[in-house]
């Protein structure tokens, strides 16, 4: 019976640690059907049977397959001590994750490795190092090499992850072993989640957390690269034990390569680049894009390194990523089996939702609009068959005959790629979930500046009217054109001072970013902008009340005035409709801000130095890189993926799919569905990366990236010793603000007590970190080089600012990204809510389109909104980014055994505790009908800062890190 249960452990993976706590055998396992039976076998190296006989086979091998005389000595050597009573025996569990979706030529090579292996002739070698040194070599003690058992045994199990055991023999005054080298003489790379070692002369338990790709031999450089793991337990490099310290430098030399040369997908090397592969000049002129970072015009923090070839155009700017390929990131940052399926399954949903209106709008000579509301609804219910009709095919459909012929939806519905049920329809979005029409009320415009998709630009107004910090001469006059005369009337019997003085008034603030690029803007074919102030008034009720939106345009000439244009709420219907126009100019501006730079800027490109330098300066030895491991999940690749197809000109889909190796369906699906880039989505179209620049030169500062210190810059709170987080919230009812305050608080504190617990007792201890201080200076000086030499950076001197710093990042990763990302459908998803391109100016009286919008207000708003294609377009892509994958870690939450220290356990437990209790408070104010900004009717209840959650479309969850 023991032995079935070691077999269904197999197949289910079970933790190792669990197989040692069960008592289970490390190597005797009974399989039926596709799982035969093994031979029980000696301790000592993996015995072989060969082929035909009863003899047994120990397999030796070296980089090309066999073990050099000198190791074979060795492992002679330990085999014959095996009876020395000072002789130590160690058995480990090592867990291996499995691909679930191999190509062609990797199940090749795996067969390969498979024969190779039973034969002994390419085998897996694992050796163990000690904390002790060895006289004899001046470094760690090792262990005679010994080989992964059962590898070509288990290669017919069905499962995620495989078990497999190896075994050392090792003198009594071997000391602690605390790394593994590893050398994969297979053909195949594999991916190494645990090892978990037990001595059988105390029973202690060496857990190595790996999650790491092994790569074979032949790939790395000569001589061959050993690849080397640490336990669980973590040392300051002053604590480092004698026998690693070799290893420690050595693991983290490899880490940082030369900064030359085209690096290759299997290489695990992080260096940094400006993003000077935004463009494909070679492709097409129109295609430029200048560099951004590493330059005074268009600062900006670093990406990854690639070293691809430079374009023909321009020898500063790289070339794209070939077709067919993918971008380099480092091996160990690419998605794992389970998220890389559920990523492209969402992906290729939203494909299929988009594929409609981009194949209605290819495939016939009618432009395909939005004619009425209805028509945008059935994208979330009919689906194809009501959707995307032109006007003509109506007619058509009512006069036509037995003989007519089909029409171009029936033409789409017989394309073989076609799933009716599931291609083309859409999940109905929160916001109109309940309540159909909220999206039209002031309340709910107000409401969602709070609680909504970009909770972080709203702040309060300091002075009336606010001034322009821009060139008069270029820009028009810097003052706002909205008096006291506009809004007084709305202000509660307060005048414009009263209400200044009672921090009673607030404003949306984008006429200063958006001014120096609304004429290039407007330029653009089909698109229309402003640059817009929008003025806000809290209520008693604690709701932001609008009151006014500012709508400028530049002079068309330097010198003159330019255009500034006032609109206020009415209910007069022509002055009821302007409103809508105006607040569809605002939302599609705060859509734009929100998408470059509250959740790009500030939560992707920002964060990716971090995840660099952690890599390159930190050792997994260094328990600030075993703190951070979590929140640097996925963050490099799905940051190299949007680099490519959405923050790139023109995507990437489009441009590559005619020379690539996908089967003649996909190409006509993917040349249908076109670009997908965030220039073809939104407003700024091919200067959004040059705003997002301006926002970084303009507003980015790491210490105001604290929660605390960002809401004191907005005017959003201030300091308060009394008030709980010593805070006090100017709108006491703003969600985003008031949940995650609770997330920072808890944050703050499980980062003061880990940090304690290793710098707690020398007041030096963080000065003299050298890694430490390396990595802090690395972030500055080479990550954000740009802003290298503001004065606000802080100074890592002592444990406080270690405190501070990394907080900062722990909630940028987590809370803040999240509160930015996952709300992208819920309010997104109806275009009409926030367009994301609006494609026509507000029309002034006297006007043809004037009188073309008192004919049919409704009509000329909805062709002011983004047309099906760009709709479908940004809707699928937020759709896909809004989903969370079945094997996300969330905030409080962590892989097993990821220390060895009980203080740090202790403290990381509290920490969760603290996330529970943060989670019922949030579902405490949810239910408060007090707090009309997260409850009420048709109100949906603010989740975007709950920490857990399922997987797929949920409104909710906060991860660890960046991973999507």
């Amino acid at each position: 019976m023991a032995t079935m249960s070691v077999a269904a452990s197999l197949q289910h993976a079970i933790s190792s640690e669990g197989l040692w706590d069960r008592g289970f055998p490390t190597v005797d396992v009974q399989r039926r059907s596709r799982i035969r039976m093994v031979p029980k076998r000696r301790s000592g190296a993996a015995p072989l049977l060969e082929a035909g006989t009863n003899t047994r086979i120990v397999p030796v091998c070296s980089t090309s397959g066999r073990l050099n005389q000198i190791e074979r000595t060795s492992y002679k050597r330990a085999a014959n001590s095996r009876n020395s009573q000072s002789t130590i025996h160690l058995k480990a569990i090592v867990t291996v994750g499995r691909k679930s979706r191999l190509p062609i030529n990797e199940q090749l090579l795996d067969k390969f490795d498979v024969v190779a292996d039973r034969l002994g002739l390419a085998n897996i070698l694992l050796q163990l190092v000690s904390t002790e040194i060895d006289p004899k070599t001046g470094s760690g003690k090792r262990s005679a090499p010994s080989v992964l058992y059962d590898w070509g045994e288990k290669a017919d199990v069905v499962a995620d992850k495989i078990q497999y055991t190896v075994e050392w023999k090792v003198p009594g005054g071997f000391g602690s072993p605390e790394a593994i080298v590893i050398r994969n003489n297979h053909q195949s790379e594999f991916y190494l989640e645990t090892i978990s070692i037990r001595s059988n002369h105390d029973d202690r338990i060496t857990f190595f957390p790996c999650y790491s790709w092994i790569q074979p031999e032949k790939l790395t450089t000569h001589p061959a690269t050993e690849r080397v793991f640490f336990s669980n337990r973590v040392y300051l490099p002053s604590d480092t034990p004698a026998g690693l310290k070799a290893l420690r430098e050595k693991e983290l030399k490899s880490l940082r390569g030369d900064g030359k040369g085209l690096r290759e997908d299997w290489e695990r090397i992080y260096d940094y680049d400006t993003y000077n592969d935004l463009g494909d000049p070679d492709r097409d002129k129109e295609l430029l894009r200048p560099a951004i970072g590493g330059n005074s015009n268009f600062p900006y923090p670093r990406r990854c390194r690639t070293g691809r070839r430079p374009t023909k155009t321009d020898l500063n700017l790289e070339s794209r990523v070939e077709a067919g390929g993918r971008v380099y990131i480092p091996r160990d940052e690419r998605f794992d089996p389970i998220k890389e399926s559920t990523f492209i399954d969402n992906c290729m949903k939203g494909l299929m939702h988009k594929l409609a209106p981009a194949m209605a709008a290819r495939l016939s000579n009618t432009n395909f609009e939005f004619k009425t509301f209805g028509d945008i609804d059935r994208l979330y219910s009919d689906g194809l068959q009501s959707s995307f009709r032109s006007s003509s095919e109506c007619k058509r459909e009512k006069s036509s005959g037995p003989l007519s012929g089909p029409s171009m939806t029936d033409i789409i519905r017989q394309l073989p790629f076609i799933n009716n049920d599931t291609f083309s329809k859409y999940p109905l979005p929160d916001v109109i979930s309940k309540d159909k029409f909220a999206w039209m009320r002031d309340e709910e415009f107000g409401r969602q500046v709070l609680a909504g998709q970009n909770p972080c630009a709203i702040e309060r107004l300091k002075a009336f009217p606010p001034v322009s910090e821009l060139d008069p001469e270029v820009y028009g006059p810097q003052e706002s054109a909205v008096t006291a005369e506009h809004i007084e009337g709305e202000l509660e019997g307060l005048t414009v001072k009263q209400a200044l003085q009672r921090k009673k008034l607030f404003i949306l603030d984008y006429h200063d970013l958006f001014m120096p690029f609304v004429q290039a803007i407007n330029d653009l074919e089909g698109r229309k902008t402003y640059a817009t102030r929008t003025f806000f008034f809290l209520t008693k009720d604690g709701i932001l009340k609008p009151l006014a939106v500012e709508l400028s345009l530049p002079p068309a000439r330097k010198g003159e005035r330019g255009s500034k244009r006032v609109f206020t709420p009415g209910n007069e219907p022509t002055k009821y409709w302007l409103w809508q126009l105006a607040k569809a100019h605002v939302c599609s501006n705060d859509s734009g801000h929100h998408q470059l730079v509250s959740h790009w800027l500030r939560t992707h490109a920002c964060t990716e130095p971090y995840v660099i330098a952690t890599h390159r300066q930190l050792s997994k030895l260094h328990p600030i890189s075993q703190f951070l491991q979590p929140h640097l999940r996925y963050t490099l690749e799905i940051n190299g993926s949007a680099r490519m197809n959405l923050i790139a000109a023109d995507g990437l889909i489009a441009s590559s799919i005619d020379n690539s190796d996908a089967d003649p369906v996909t190409k006509l699906m993917f040349k249908l569905v076109g670009t997908l880039s965030l220039e073809y989505c939104f407003n700024p179209g091919k200067y959004s990366m040059e705003m997002s620049s301006a926002a970084y030169k303009q507003k980015w500062r790491f210490d105001q990236e604290a929660l605390p210190e960002d809401l004191i810059r907005r005017g959003m709170a201030e300091r308060d010793p009394k008030s709980r987080h010593s805070l006090k919230l100017l709108v006491e009812d703003y969600p985003y603000a008031a949940d995650g305050l609770l997330l920072w608080s808890a944050i703050e504190e499980w980062v003061a007590d880990y940090v304690n617990i290793y710098y707690g007792k020398d007041a030096s201890s963080v000065v003299n970190d050298h890694e430490l201080q390396k990595w802090w200076a690395e972030i500055r000086f080479v990550g954000h080089a740009d802003k290298k030499h503001e004065p606000w950076w802080p100074q890592l001197q002592t444990k406080e600012d270690l405190i501070q710093i990394l907080t900062n990042l722990v909630w940028i990763m987590s809370g803040q990204h999240a509160a930015v990302n996952f709300g992208q459908f819920t309010y997104g998803g109806y275009i009409p809510n926030r367009p994301c391109v609006t494609r026509k100016l507000v029309p002034e009286e006297g006007t043809p389109e004037f009188v073309e919008f008192t004919k049919n207000p409704q009509s000329y708003f909805l062709s002011m909104l983004p047309n099906p294609e760009q709709a479908t377009a940004v809707m699928m892509i937020i759709e896909a980014l809004s989903a969370h994958s079945p094997d996300e870690e969330y905030l409080g939450e962590r892989k097993a055994r990821w220390s060895s220290n009980r203080a740090a356990l202790d403290a990381f437990q509290k920490f969760s505790e603290k996330i529970r209790s943060a989670e019922k408070e949030i579902v405490s104010r949810n239910k408060n009908p007090n707090l009309r900004n997260r409850n009420g009717a048709g109100v949906p209840p603010y989740e975007l800062l709950f920490p857990r959650s399922g997987p797929g479309l949920t409104g909710r969850g906060v991860p660890n890190s960046v991973s999507i």
